[in-house]
């Protein structure tokens, strides 16, 4: 056995009595170590108490309590309460099981099944590799067309320190193909931004010599400003003079100007209410004194994110149109773009550029619903295109966003708590990893031997807001932090959370015991209902009119889950983006489905899995009335309902739409505006009620009775910027 060990962030050093993290040490008691070795040792096997009692003490009396204070020594060193149990989990009358993976000294390795020719021939030229530069794109939810229990589900794209010291294992040790075998050279890892703030979006400048980061407050969460340290002294510079709404950076070639997208809300706006500009930035002047970023080119009517400069000093970006998106090629010599891919019988998800090999790698769908990986030149010529080959741990048609990688024609992408490769051939291997703590978006320095990385969480609250005095006030109560009492706190992420009709009980989703989980509150008592598996991911759920069973949007897929616990898959052939409302009486879900590529507002009938489409707008959310009337937003947060030709305006609900969302009861509507303030809208007696001014943290609406409300309630949404070092 190695004296030397990882579980997670954590390095367990059995030699001195230490665990370690972030250059921190503690020593902690031998015997201590001893049982948490052990448990290492039958990672995810559930050892009993008198196993561990015997293995640790052989030949000693001692009382169970000496164990109990051991495994509350070791959680207390690894950071865990104890009820959200990330690390050692208790399992009553039974024993104690470590849940995170172990990455023993001296068997740091990674097999990859059924290497491809791509991966050998990439894996023979990584020793020559001396100079990288790896972008990480976003992630979305799953999509399952299974109709098998088994659930395959996904989270936005988090990693972990091991998962990120994995990656630099492909990338920076030689192997052959027969024994594919990685060494560990982790020397250390720092935080580069600990501060209150919160900081995202961390590149490298070309020299390496600063990262450039964005930075905003807790009280301007969305606004945030563009900043720039020194590596070596740890000087900060603010490059820009006032905050804005700022997207992820790049540089030019020279590394001399940095580009990127600023969004603000349009003057007169016509389709959207956020304008998009293209952005330069003189990088070199305002590490002297901050500077005001300069428009390249201004979209009103469409929406452009992710540019990214390229070798010819042109600027890569995605632009959506007509609801489907394509790449765009920007000439800032000319002032001219033309677009250089797009789908007609599809859509693109996502791409990435190689600065290395002048290469653009590009996710799509095409019109048999399937993902394809395809290659493409700068100029927009397609070199290659095949159907990306799903392995069983990943939902099949599941969005990828893959990054070049320094290796030749191979790519790197996250489920959540798994990583794997892909190659341009379509093939998928798993790199076998332990994921805990969340960190994200790698990108490499120059010199290969370093890597920027984001930590963060996100948590957030279910709060119940008394609704009867506020509709007795005659006019609107100002509610403080203390007008509403928390239902659910854990700290990790509490939402959508919904009451059982004709019932006590409220079902919502949380992070609490690791993944993804439906959990239901009665009174003061909390139970977690289901027990889906790794990179759950859940976006929408809702009640069956007689209270016993719930629709839930998993990974893309409608399951119905049962009080008791099991379940019902409905396998429609497409993918379902967001579950707005269950009509169960009916067995129909509103939903918004990307059929095609593009995301449509539909009805599907769960009983054929047939569907319908109900209109041609991109849609927000959307839900009905008690007697069938639809509702739905737009992009510009307008309030609609079908007419006899055509969609009608609610115009009393003009300035009433936000981004935290309506729901409805019976026939009346509710709300929170851009102002934060509730309303109510009685559809059959045309009334607009201001009912409240909710306090900032708040950050929808879910659900509403007769007594009460539910309300997201953010907590804190904690980001900052590490470095992973490497040794020679």
């Amino acid at each position: 056995m190695s004296e030397q060990y990882w579980i997670g962030g954590f390095f367990i050093d059995l030699s001195r009595n230490q665990i370690s993290q972030n250059q921190q040490s503690q020593t902690l008691a031998p015997k201590a170590l001893a049982v948490l070795t052990y448990l290492a040792e039958n990672q995810g096997r559930v050892v009993s108490y008198d196993e561990l009692l015997d293995k640790v003490w052989p030949d000693t009396v001692v009382s169970p309590n000496t164990l109990q204070r051991s495994v509350a020594q070791l959680r207390k060193a690894l950071g865990d309460d104890g009820k959200g149990q990330v690390y050692i989990q208790t399992h009553a009358k039974q024993g104690y099981s470590l849940e995170c993976d172990v990455l023993w000294q001296n068997k740091r390795e990674v097999v990859a099944a059924e290497e491809t020719e791509s991966h050998q021939q990439a894996a023979e030229q990584i020793a020559h590799i001396d100079e990288t530069n790896s972008e990480n794109s976003d992630n979305t939810p799953a999509v399952d067309g299974k109709t098998s229990h088994k659930f395959w589900l996904s989270k936005p794209t988090l990693f972990s320190l091991v998962g990120l010291i994995i990656i630099l294992a492909i990338m920076a040790v030689n192997y052959a193909p027969s024994t594919p075998k990685f060494s560990l050279p982790v020397e250390q890892i720092r935080a580069l931004t600990a501060t209150d703030n919160k900081e995202f979006a961390a590149i490298y400048s070309p020299d390496g010599e600063y990262i450039v980061f964005s930075r905003y407050s807790e009280k301007l969460c969305i606004e945030s400003n563009i900043w720039a340290k020194n590596i070596k002294t740890q000087k900060e510079t603010q490059l820009t003079p006032k905050m804005g709404v700022y997207g992820r950076h790049s540089f030019s070639p020279d590394g001399k100007k940095l580009t990127f997208i600023e969004s603000e809300s349009c003057i007169k706006p016509i389709e959207q209410k956020t304008c998009y500009n293209l952005m330069t930035l003189d990088f070199e002047a305002a590490l002297k004194s901050p500077q005001a970023p300069q428009s390249l080119m201004a979209c009103k009517n469409s929406r452009i994110k992710r540019p990214t400069w390229l070798n010819n000093n042109n600027i890569l970006v995605m632009q959506q149109a007509a609801n489907r998106w394509q790449l765009v090629n920007y000439s800032i010599a000319d002032n001219q773009s033309h677009v250089i891919y797009a789908r007609t019988d599809g859509n693109f998800i996502d791409y990435d550029y190689s600065v290395q090999d002048n290469l653009i790698a590009l996710t799509s769908i095409h019109a048999d619903g399937l993902n394809y990986i395809e290659k493409l030149t700068p100029e927009g010529q397609l070199l290659s295109s095949e159907l990306i080959e799903y392995p069983d741990e990943i939902a099949r048609g599941r969005l990828l966003f893959p990054n070049f990688t320094p290796l030749s024609n191979l790519l790197v992408f996250s489920t959540g708590r798994q990583l794997f490769t892909l190659s341009f051939d379509g093939k998928v291997n798993k790199i076998h990893l332990p994921l805990d703590e969340p960190m994200g978006s790698p990108t490499f320095h120059p010199d290969g031997k370093r890597m920027l990385v984001i930590k963060g969480r996100w948590d957030s609250d279910i709060a119940v807001l008394p609704i009867a005095k506020l509709a007795k006030s005659a006019q609107p109560i100002v509610v403080t932090e203390s007008g509403y009492q928390i239902k659910a706190r854990s700290t990790l992420a509490e939402e959508q959370a919904r009451f059982q009709p004709n019932g006590e009980l409220i079902a919502f989703r949380s992070d609490r015991s690791g993944e993804d989980q439906i959990w239901l509150a009665e009174g003061e008592n909390l139970r977690q209902l289901t027990n889906l598996p790794m990179d759950t991911y859940i976006r929408g759920l809702d009640w069956a009119a007689d209270g016993q069973s719930i629709l839930v949007n998993a990974i893309n897929v409608l399951v119905q889950v049962n009080l008791d616990g099991s379940t019902k898959v409905f396998p429609f052939a497409h993918q379902i983006i967001e579950l707005f409302q269950w009509q169960s009486d009916e067995n129909t879900a509103l939903v918004q489905a990307r059929i095609n590529g593009v995301l449509t507002l539909a009805e599907v009938n769960l009983n054929s899995l047939d569907y319908k489409l109900l209109t041609d707008k991109q849609v927000k959310r959307a839900a009905k009335t008690a007697d069938g009337r639809l509702i739905y937003t737009d992009q510009m947060d307008r309030f609609w309902q079908p007419g006899a030709i055509e969609a009608q305006l609610i115009e009393p609900l003009i300035n009433q739409g936000s981004d935290r969302g309506f729901i409805i009861k019976d026939n009346v509507i509710y709300g929170i505006n851009d102002e934060r303030q509730l309303w109510s809208y009685d559809l059959n007696q045309d009334t607009l009620t201001s009912l409240a001014t909710l306090p900032e943290k708040i950050d929808s609406i879910s659900d509403v009775n007769q007594q009460q409300l539910l309300l997201n309630v953010r907590v804190t949404a904690k980001k900052e910027v590490a470095e992973l070092i490497l040794s020679d």
